[in-house]
């Protein structure tokens, strides 16, 4: 399974950099472990243990997708195959990534399956664990939603955020709210005019303490859109449920703002909120935008084909303030896609073509954006390509991309009050002398090289979390929020 071994997470060794940017194939899928990985929702998430989860959309045991870690020297090792159960009541197809909340345990959805055949909200320990928490279209009409093709947010509350892609009050989709133990709130109900599908994209928590999202289609501008459902919408929410819709595509001519988002947004440190349109734009390849909290949208860079095409998944925001993502397709090798690197003022490099080796063995359409990992790399998975024989075009790839970014800390949560437990994730923090939020000290305790328990000190200030280590001083990739 493994190409060829790289310093990821768990291993920290010392990388070579011998371009700006250097991707390095380090797994391929086999089908019994998963296949075609990768699908534009949440990416990898780095655990406290410094390991990398996933899910596939399809293989494992049963063909219907799976839960994985990445193993030292990029043994692909199997947790969970989805449709253990009987009538897949345990869910099935996975198209959205996990989120580690802060008891250690990991969330995610599943589109199919569960008793309905609608969708699951599944926990899963490290060891592989499974318990279904939730069964959609559990309610008559399937007025709790339905086919949850996004990922979760655990928000500052503690419990978790997301969408459905149909059902709700109106069958365009919903927003919930659901707890650890699986009480399921419907907060909103989309209704076609402020939107339609929220598809892959993940919410996110905003610093203003609401949520912000996309829908795939729906909006004020119907006509020449698919089916003349709209074509897709920018939302916020307040933790209540009030939805409000910020933009409408294809409100400029030909729809050079971009049209169908199946990504969805990342908030930048000036505040803004940055994602992708799949197609429209000046060229017809799609759109990296910036859109502001007011609804100010403002197009930074639309694709040509050879600079990349299709993007499908969000963005992410480097420590170095520039943001990293993926085309589906495009690139300089026959549609097969790239990675590309874009600054807030538009300036977009592509940083690497897919089926640039022999048989796309280092793989092909990216559709899921990147996650930064704290040893300061980007890790990201192919929807296809790779070693493997056993799925027709290869079973896909997972990857690391080094640009030359140093190491960083991370903190789970992002955002809490005086008094409340945070996780600092990180590399080599054995030996840690102080940590401090926005230079207020804080008591802490070091669990192992890549776990510190802490909690938020009297008296913190909004701003970055620091930890000095014997032999640097590593620095939070954004600042923590201390809530009033």
């Amino acid at each position: 399974m493994a190409k060829r071994m790289t310093c990821i997470v768990l291993l920290f060794c010392a990388a070579t950099i011998s371009a700006p940017a250097q991707l390095t194939t380090f797994a391929s899928f086999d089908k019994t472990d998963g296949r075609d990985p990768g699908f534009p929702g949440t990416p990898f998430v780095q655990g406290t243990n410094g390991i990398l989860y996933g899910t596939t959309v399809g293989g494992g045991a049963n063909d219907e997708g799976t839960v994985f870690e990445i193993g030292p020297a990029g043994k692909i090792i199997l947790l969970y195959s989805f449709c253990s159960q009987p009538g897949c009541s345990d869910g099935a197809v996975a198209n959205a990534g996990l989120v580690q909340a802060t008891n250690g345990n990991f969330y995610g959805t599943t589109a199919d399956g569960g008793t309905n055949n609608m969708g699951t909200v599944f926990e899963i320990t490290p060891q592989g664990k499974l318990t279904t928490l939730y069964r959609f279209c559990s309610q008559s009409g399937c007025s709790d939603g339905a086919d949850p093709s996004a990922g979760l947010v655990q928000a500052s509350d503690g419990n978790f955020y997301g969408t459905t892609y149909a059902g709700g009050a109106n069958g365009d989709g919903t927003v919930f709210k659901i707890t650890k133990a699986g009480a399921l709130t419907t907060l909103a109900s989309f209704s076609g005019a402020n939107g339609t599908g929220p598809d892959f994209g993940s919410l996110i928590q905003s610093s203003d303490g609401n949520f912000y999202g996309t829908t795939f289609v729906g909006g004020a501008n119907a006509s020449g859109c698919g089916d003349n459902r709209g074509c897709g919408t920018i939302f916020r929410m307040t933790p209540h449920g009030e939805l409000t819709s910020l933009y409408s595509f294809c409100a400029q001519p030909n729809c050079t703002d971009g049209v169908e988002l199946f990504g969805g947004l990342v908030q930048g440190t000036n505040g803004n909120f940055y994602g992708t349109t799949a197609v429209g734009g000046t060229n017809g390849y799609g759109t990296v935008f910036e859109i502001t909290p007011a609804g100010k949208l403002r197009t930074l860079h639309s694709f040509d084909s050879t600079d990349g095409a299709y993007p499908e998944a969000a963005l992410t925001q480097g420590t170095d303030g520039n943001f990293y993502g993926t085309t589906s397709g495009g690139g300089a090798n026959g549609d097969r896609g790239t990675v590309f690197e874009i600054t807030s003022a538009g300036t977009l490099t592509t940083l690497y073509n897919f089926c640039s080796q022999s048989n796309c063995s280092d793989g092909t359409g990216p559709f899921e954006g990147l996650m930064q990992a704290t040893n300061g790399e980007f890790y990201g998975t192919t929807f296809a390509g790779g070693l493997s024989s056993n799925c027709i075009g290869g079973c896909g790839t997972a990857f690391s991309l080094s640009t030359g970014l140093g190491p960083f800390i991370e903190t789970r949560l992002s955002s809490g009050k005086t008094g409340s437990p945070v996780t600092i994730l990180g590399n080599n923090l054995t030996g840690a002398t102080a940590v401090s939020f926005n230079r207020t000290p804080a008591a802490f305790t070091v669990l192992s090289e890549t776990e510190i328990e802490t909690t938020v000190p009297t008296g913190a200030t909004t701003g970055f979390v620091t930890v000095a280590t014997p032999s640097r001083t590593l620095t939070s990739n954004k600042p923590f929020q201390v809530i009033p």
